[in-house]
């Protein structure tokens, strides 16, 4: 398995050049969920399997390849079916991983893994392609996880996949079963891209929460904005609270910080203001008359 940091976190970026550096609607996604006997990867097994592989961030747009299947877990007794609802009378018939290890491979080849609380799949789909002696594919190194999109755009009580999708409106389905999870993933995802507005798949990977970590692309628009004197419209999040929008004209990036702090003077009224760059969300042009705005 890959070695991970303690908030299972890769030790090294992606690498350069497709699918990382694609604009999001160009990228070749994979929205994976999967449904578990339990919470150990090395005793309990995958139930459920449901892959999306789809090009670009529409949530209505047809995939391109799809996995959704039941997976008998060899012997092991059923755990979590007061959660998920999977018995062996519905397993009856079912494949063994093995099966469809060589699908899962296909389907996330040369695709960005997109997840909910991803860190859970990532382990129990290693797991289960080391049983089928199958090799780990890149797209799990490098997970893009909705739980922390959703915790960095958005200020609300839970971010859990079924209270996010109350509090976005989004039709959900059966909770806890691998096919209505992943296509309301599809839809939180789409809102978190609204909000973050990410210039590639690398820029939507940068995002963290608690790892104080800035998004290379955020930093480099401050720059520009700084050595041009424009005015911009940033979008930002403070801790606890709902994005707001700040008019600004930037003056100084301090990269010696940790993390960088971006510094300039709000409109319309000049006062100052230093950033947390993390805590961008995105950059926009000012709108045509930024004092009357």
């Amino acid at each position: 398995m890959v070695s991970r940091t303690r908030n299972n976190h890769p030790l090294f970026d992606p690498p350069p050049g497709p699918p990382w550096d694609e604009p999001p609607r160009d990228v070749p996604w994979a929205f994976l969920d999967l449904e578990m006997t339990g919470l150990d990867p090395s005793k309990d097994r995958v139930l459920e399997i449901c892959i999306e592989r789809v090009r670009g961030v529409d949530p209505d747009a047809e995939p391109e390849a799809v996995l959704e299947t039941l997976i008998l877990p060899g012997e092991r007794a059923l755990g979590n079916v007061h959660i998920h609802g999977i018995d062996r009378e519905a397993l009856a018939g079912a494949p063994l991983f093995d099966a469809v290890a060589d699908r899962v491979l296909a389907i996330l080849d040369g695709a960005v893994l997109v997840a909910h609380a991803a860190e859970w799949d990532v382990a129990f789909l290693e797991m289960e392609l080391e049983r089928a002696g199958r090799p780990i594919p890149p797209a799990l190194m490098h997970p893009v996880d909705t739980l922390i999109l959703a915790r960095r755009a958005f200020a609300f009580q839970s971010y859990s996949l079924k209270n996010l999708a109350i509090s976005m409106s989004i039709e959900h389905g059966q909770a806890h079963r691998a096919g209505p999870d992943v296509r309301a993933m599809r839809r939180v995802f789409e809102r978190c891209v609204a909000e973050l507005a990410p210039v590639s798949a690398r820029d939507l990977w940068e995002v963290r929460v608690a790892a104080r970590r800035a998004r290379s692309a955020i930093v480099a628009a401050c720059e520009e904005a700084v050595l041009h004197e424009n005015t911009v419209l940033l979008t930002y999040r403070p801790s606890r609270r709902k994005p707001e929008p700040l008019l600004m004209v930037l003056t100084e990036i301090r990269a010696d910080l940790d993390p960088p702090r971006v510094i300039g003077y709000q409109l319309p009224g000049r006062g100052r203001r230093e950033l947390r760059a993390d805590r961008i969300l995105r950059i926009d042009p000012a709108p045509a008359d930024p004092v009357a705005q």
